[in-house]
């Protein structure tokens, strides 16, 4: 009785071709990968190729697929046909703007590299290559479109069509973050100085008071203020990002309730006269159905982009070029830390996700501070000694 095969075994052998009258040499490869379970038969696939190694990586990788027991038959898509799929049927989910990055990063970036390419074709030595090829991007820009293969090719992993995710484990280029820049007391002072009168006076007060971020700020309805807090359950979304409404949820997707100080809610209530005699002016052109805090002169969204260039226009003429409109909120951390708020009060005000991540993201200005507070004390040490 003939001898059955194993699971994942299979043989390697040259083969010969004649055609137009010259011969062809090419290696061929059988590899059982089961038994049929009606019949008892042996399940075989074949391997062809120029070279006895290529068509033995092919046998391997197949054989390690029989043993670990995933018997899917090979995927015939392409990656871009198997990106038009993925991004149609598995980002359901996915809140508009992420969608739209993901599409923008197919487009522009995978698919012109590596489009062409069969699923079970695509190794990890392409991918490096795609990642290296993307001189000119920034790094995070880069981190961001691997991103988007990995994560889309991983859901080919989890539906059996192909066996190991060819970007795992890839070198990526290092991402060096900023910083964060809190202001000090006098460049906070000469701030809010210059922004008296302006167009974004509130709303640089509201930040840098309450650690809010810009889009939440922007996103600010008067119904969500009253009663000495302000409830912040969503963003103003980006023009671009409005085909499904004005709004985005927050961040973390979960609201948050602020009890901001006193003069942070009658700067607010100052804006809301400023807005009331926008509206006198503007007259049957008013815009501000929406109800938003801060608003354009016509009652219209202001929009990021405006906010920022407005605000670095004032940081300028102030001489705080390297400032950015986001610093406000890292200014807002470092005070409150400073002013004795315990770090699962700060988180919440912030929206972090968890206290950790507020503690990592600061823990340079809270080592500073625990020096400061142990000189303090030391000071207090030598006065009570020294009056011994």
């Amino acid at each position: 009785m003939a001898k059955k095969a194993a699971k994942g075994s299979g043989s390697i052998r040259k083969k010969s071709v004649i055609s137009g009258g010259r011969t062809y040499h090419y290696w061929e490869a059988r590899l059982t990968t089961g038994h049929d379970p009606a019949t008892g038969r042996q399940v075989q696939r074949s391997f062809s190729g120029k070279t006895q190694r290529e068509v033995r990586e092919k046998m391997q990788a197949a054989a390690a697929q029989a043993q670990g027991g995933h018997t899917a038959a090979p995927s015939r898509r392409t990656l871009a046909s198997w990106l038009d799929e993925w991004l149609d049927g598995f980002l359901c989910g996915a809140k508009p703007a992420t969608r739209s990055i993901y599409e923008n990063n197919v487009k522009n970036h995978i698919k012109p590299a590596l489009g062409a390419l069969r699923l079970e074709e695509l190794r990890p030595e392409a991918v490096q290559k795609f990642i290296g090829g993307m001189e000119g991007l920034a790094p995070a820009s880069v981190r961001l479109a691997y991103k988007v293969l990995r994560q889309s090719l991983a859901k080919a992993v989890a539906l059996g069509y192909i066996v190991k995710n060819p970007a795992d484990g890839c070198a990526l280029p290092r991402m060096e973050q900023r910083p964060p820049r809190p202001l000090s007391n006098t460049e906070s002072g000469t701030l809010l100085a210059a922004a008296r009168g302006g167009e974004i006076e509130h709303l640089v007060w509201a930040a840098l008071f309450t650690g809010c971020r810009l889009s939440e700020l922007l996103g600010l309805t008067w119904d969500c203020v009253g009663g000495g807090t302000l409830t912040i359950n969503k963003q103003l979304a980006r023009p671009e990002f409005r085909a499904n409404g004005l709004f985005l949820p927050t961040k973390n997707g979960k609201p948050r309730t602020l009890t901001p100080a006193p003069s942070v809610m009658r700067a607010l209530y100052s804006q809301k006269q400023r807005q009331a005699a926008d509206k006198a002016r503007a007259g049957a052109l008013w815009r501000g159905e929406s109800g938003l805090v801060f608003t354009r002169a016509d009652g219209a969204p202001m929009d990021q982009w405006r906010a920022d260039a407005l605000f670095r226009r004032l940081a300028d003429s102030v001489g705080l070029t390297d400032v950015h409109f986001h610093d406000l909120r890292h200014t807002y951390a470092v005070n409150a830390i400073r002013a004795g708020d315990d770090i699962k009060t700060v988180q919440g005000n912030l929206g972090h996700a968890t206290a950790a991540f507020t503690l990592d993201r600061y823990a340079h200005f809270t080592a500073s501070m625990r020096q400061e507070s142990a000189a303090r004390m030391e000071g207090f040490i030598q006065g009570m000694v020294t009056g011994l």
